[in-house]
């Protein structure tokens, strides 16, 4: 029993690290949202938000609860965490940016009022949380069930696993970005490492799909069993320690939302 929680715990803890550097760019692009207001509206406007996207984010979370387990949706779900991590890995290689987005969002909130401000701020951090939420979502349905008992679809302490994930992303962006900001600064390729690792969170959650008792390609105990959990979490920490160490001349250059 012991062992299921340390591989609860460990879930938990990428899922922050990933929150972590996600939130770092998540909270640049709010503090431009909130930029054209005045000093002492400024931090008003963005705790606002943040407090209005918590409500948001936890309807969301308590929504994908009920259908996390069905396969459509987890396929959904595979196809646009592999299309949006592999969209910045392959941008970051190749691609160059058409259009700068912070300065497209801050000329589109300049003359914006406080309460238009502080709106479009929740609904930015919402998007953000689709991506992080969907991560969280693949991460927790790969862990083995625990003996709480289910919330909707999905299982007590997997819920808890998602749903810390996102309490965490709102307190990373609301008090931890800064740091992480510096961070990307000293390396930055760990950006483009952030969606490597959304991007292999994809497989993972298609790995389920395809297990999935109305798929059945590949046997229903493989996403659960111990090897494919060494090959997880094994290529998790492979693409972390390559991120880590990469030079600063293969970062992401694109910033998007």
């Amino acid at each position: 029993m012991e062992s299921i929680w340390i591989e609860y715990a460990w879930a938990l803890l990428i899922l922050i690290g990933l929150e972590g550097l996600l939130s770092a760019d998540n909270a640049l692009v709010l503090a431009v949202i909130a930029k054209h207001l005045p000093e002492d509206q400024k931090k008003k406007a963005i705790n606002y938000g943040i407090i209005m996207a918590f409500f948001f984010r936890f309807a969301a979370l308590f929504a994908i609860s009920f259908i996390a387990n069905v396969w459509q949706v987890q396929a959904i779900g595979a196809a646009y965490l592999l299309y949006l991590g592999l969209k910045h890995v392959i941008q970051a290689k190749f691609g160059k940016e058409n259009e700068n987005i912070r300065v497209e969002v801050e000329e589109e909130s300049a003359g914006k009022g406080f309460w238009p401000t502080v709106g479009k701020i929740g609904l930015a951090d919402l998007a953000f949380a689709i991506d992080s939420i969907l991560a969280a979502v693949a991460i927790a349905l790969g862990l083995p069930d625990s003996p709480l008992d289910d919330f909707g679809g999905m299982d007590g302490g997997k819920f808890i696993v998602v749903v810390l994930g996102g309490i965490a992303g709102l307190i990373l962006i609301k008090y931890a970005a800064t740091w992480f900001v510096q961070l990307l600064d000293q390396r930055p390729a760990l950006e483009t490492t952030a969606y490597a690792i959304v991007a292999w969170v994809g497989v993972k959650l298609a790995v389920i799909t395809l297990a999935h008792d109305d798929i059945g390609v590949l046997d229903h105990d493989f996403p659960h069993s111990t090897i494919w959990t060494l090959i997880f979490y094994g290529v998790l920490v492979g693409i972390a320690l390559i991120g880590w160490f990469a030079p600063a001349n293969n970062s992401l250059e694109n910033e998007e939302l």
